[in-house]
């Protein structure tokens, strides 16, 4: 069974594979200092910015990163699922679709107006059980990186 729960200080090295491995998966180079800040962070209770993990008898399969923020639109605040990874071996197994119903439940739970996620428009792995969810909208994405 799948469980999923917010990180212990012992899941840092875990949770590190799993980050590195989304890294790789989407070609970026995240320095150092900037995953070891992401994990201070995601592990501090004062930041809007926290992370859940998937565990099956005690081996971590996968995490979330979400971040919860005001919007424009509602008084209610929205929260943005940022990160979403499943260890190579451990995919088709549920821990994705336990992570988003988790989430969801949170949302929920704690009054959010929305769940948002994206991914690239060839992870078709990722897109077939995100579309069990809810189908993909119209907006596109744009980016403009600042160099920071």
């Amino acid at each position: 069974m799948i469980r999923v729960r917010p990180p212990e200080a012992a899941d840092r090295v875990a949770w590190r594979r799993l980050w590195d491995g989304y890294c790789a998966f989407y070609r970026i180079a995240v320095p150092d200092p900037v995953s070891v800040a992401t994990w201070d962070r995601l592990t501090d209770p004062a930041s809007p910015l926290f992370c859940r993990l998937a565990v099956r008898d005690g081996a971590v399969l996968g995490l979330a990163h979400v971040l919860v923020h005001a919007n424009t639109w509602s008084l209610a605040d929205d929260a943005y699922l940022e990160d979403l990874y499943v260890d190579a071996e451990a995919r088709g197994q549920g821990a994705g679709r336990a992570l988003i119903e988790h989430l969801i439940g949170l949302a929920r739970e704690a009054g959010w107006r929305r769940l948002t996620w994206h991914t690239q428009a060839g992870n078709r792995t990722a897109r077939a059980l995100y579309e069990t969810f809810a189908p993909a909208n119209d907006w596109v994405r744009y980016v403009i990186e600042t160099g920071r």
